[in-house]
């Protein structure tokens, strides 16, 4: 037993990274695994059944647990942002380096692609039973079990529109719960607030185009279908639908900012700013007191 916890132990030495951003970056990467391999897996049941094993609702709810459980998995050590839009928001407001921005979305984007490579391998034979599976215009295409698609009723600028507001409203959300001025989570529960806030969007929004309001959410797994069978018009379905989800989320992110520091943000933090001048203040006047009282004493005596 001995031999072997010494044996684990220099295995762990070994493998260690010293590198802070990069064990972040990695950490980013099985977060978003675990987000997409549960969502999309949700998704594949549903589709690859017809129905039979899911409905929108078991979607939705996949999605937000695994939110909840990428973040837990990830969370201490990168925070848990399993999402470039959360990175871009709390680079805008200071709280995180912007060096981070870029590290973060391409693991969270290496994380989204290998968590719909894994989804891929266990429905391989499911997808290949499937009649025209691969072909993107045919009524069975199975391409959205693993990006998001428009439904045919949805113009570019309404989903332009459409992934703007489900991402400021994520964002807006995802700050309320990390502001530690307004009312703040119960440490530990973080995680578990954010997946519900993933699942009151998907409930709310996800008619439309499935609901992204994450850039590597959607181009990581786009990449592997790309790559997997269903060719290069997963990039140019209709009118180059992947750029919506893949920058529209960033404008949406800045509009949430914008609207959460507007309406609480600024109000909360400088409430506590006042608050902390105010004690600095008086512990002031306190200590100026105090040295006047012992002066004071020293000259009667």
């Amino acid at each position: 037993m001995g031999r072997h916890k010494v044996y684990l132990e220099k295995l762990s030495h070994f493998f260690q990274i010293r590198n802070l951003l990069f064990r972040q970056g990695l950490a980013e990467c099985l977060g978003t695994l675990i987000l997409v391999m549960f969502g999309c897996g949700a998704v594949a049941q549903l589709v690859l059944s017809k129905g039979t094993h899911g409905m929108f609702l078991t979607v939705n709810f996949a999605f937000g647990f695994a939110a909840t459980l990428g973040i837990l998995v990830c969370g201490q050590i990168s925070g848990g942002h399993l999402n470039p839009a959360v990175t871009f928001a709390l680079c805008l407001l200071g709280r995180e380096p912007w060096r981070k921005f870029p590290v973060y979305f391409l693991f969270q984007t290496i994380g989204a692609f290998f968590g719909a490579a894994i989804i891929f391998g266990m429905y391989y034979d499911a997808l290949f039973d499937f009649p025209g599976a691969f072909n993107m215009t045919g009524r069975n295409f199975t391409g959205g079990i693993f990006a998001t698609y428009p439904g045919k009723h949805l113009t570019l600028v309404n989903g332009f529109f459409d992934q703007i507001i489900g991402t400021a409203a994520l964002i807006v959300c995802i700050l309320a719960i990390v502001d530690p001025y307004n009312n703040p989570i119960p440490q530990g529960l973080e995680a578990f607030t954010v997946g519900f806030v993933v699942l009151v969007i998907g409930l709310s929004m996800g008619f439309n185009s499935g609901y992204a309001v994450n850039p590597a959410r959607d181009l990581g797994p786009r990449i592997f279908t790309a790559m997997a069978g269903w060719g290069g018009q997963v990039f140019t379905a209709r009118n180059g639908w992947f750029l919506v989800p893949t920058f529209a989320p960033f404008l949406g992110t800045i509009i949430g900012v914008v609207i959460y520091q507007l309406m609480v943000g600024f109000h909360v933090e400088g409430e506590a700013r006042d608050k902390k001048s105010r004690e600095e203040e008086n512990l002031h006047l306190t200590n100026v007191s105090a040295n006047e009282n012992a002066k004071h004493t020293k000259d009667v005596l």
